[in-house]
């Protein structure tokens, strides 16, 4: 399907150390910010106290962050836990504090608000259970990106697996770079957004892959910029289809989704957009310079042997 068709190849090649010193650019300076900023984990990496709480009817999130907000407790995280009459609130660590002290001061608090509250649980979280959260996430990482590398070397070549891998690599270090710089609270729903805008892109970088691997096969006489050329311009309508829409369902939940999804869906955002530009831009340029050539592709054929008479 597409929406519109481009009759001669835009080209990008033509252009491709531009694009890829934007791309180095962009990397160093997310690099530079999580060396001296880091990131700003929540709760769940950095440990901390967990308070269930029970209303009598649907409670309402937003208004019990603000009243806990004016009591004096800030970085608080509210969400619905399991039902929309239950909620689950997460109080960052906090030297010589006491849990149990902690939560009736936070059931005081939201009792003088609203009658009916009842408390069902206080829970520690230590920050080890958060230093095997963020191992594990690490290690979640790597083999996502182990496991791209093995199946576009064996669908495609080792040159496309390396290609695509730094630059979904790229994209994931700008999420990260980003994070780090506005100090936007890293939680485990935001590690779920980058695992995804990893896969998400690799999804782009198969679809101009292929028709690379398909031209290289057809346009016997064009260069290899030529088909790479090609490849992107023909596969652009399709480009701005999904990846458009994709873009307004992640827009819809970053504007109405609220607290408790604004963070998950601001990565998502900020990886489709970085998603589309590397895919194209920075995965295509490298496959040209790391030397991919027809004969890679295209066996030569053997001369036929004459018969003897």
């Amino acid at each position: 399907m597409e929406f519109f068709k481009i009759k001669k190849d835009i080209p990008f090649m033509r252009h491709a150390l531009v694009f890829n010193v934007i791309s180095l650019i962009t990397f160093i300076a997310a690099v530079v910010f999580l060396a001296t900023r880091g990131l700003n984990y929540s709760v769940e990496f950095t440990g901390g106290t967990l308070i269930e709480m029970s209303y009598p009817q649907a409670a309402d999130t937003q208004q019990i962050r603000d009243t806990l907000s004016k009591a004096g407790f800030t970085d608080t995280q509210v969400v619905n836990f399991g039902s929309s009459r239950d909620v689950l609130i997460r109080m960052p660590l906090k030297p010589g504090q006491d849990s149990s002290a902690l939560g009736s001061s936070v059931m005081g608090v939201l009792q003088q608000a609203e009658a009916g509250v009842a408390l069902k649980r206080v829970e520690f979280v230590g920050p080890q259970v958060g230093k095997e959260l963020a191992e594990n996430g690490a290690i979640a990482l790597l083999l996502v990106v182990v496991g791209i590398i093995i199946y576009l070397a064996m669908r495609f070549e080792w040159r496309f697996a390396v290609s695509a891998i730094i630059a979904n690599l790229h994209d994931v270090v700008i999420i990260l770079g980003f994070f780090a710089f506005f100090q936007w609270e890293f939680s485990l729903p935001v590690l779920a957004a980058v695992l995804a805008v990893l896969g998400y892109s690799v999804n782009e970088s198969v679809v101009v892959f292929d028709r690379v691997r398909e031209n290289i096969r057809k346009m016997r006489k064009a260069t290899i910029p030529q088909v790479i050329d090609n490849a992107i311009t023909r596969t652009i309508s399709r480009t701005i289809i999904t990846h458009g829409s994709t873009q307004l369902a992640v827009l819809s939940m970053l504007i109405f989704g609220g607290e408790v999804l604004h963070y998950f869906a601001l990565a998502l955002t900020i990886g489709i957009l970085f998603g589309i530009y590397s895919s194209v831009l920075v995965a295509s340029p490298l496959v040209m310079w790391l030397g991919v050539s027809r004969e890679q592709f295209i066996k030569p054929q053997k001369p036929k042997e004459e018969a003897v008479v």
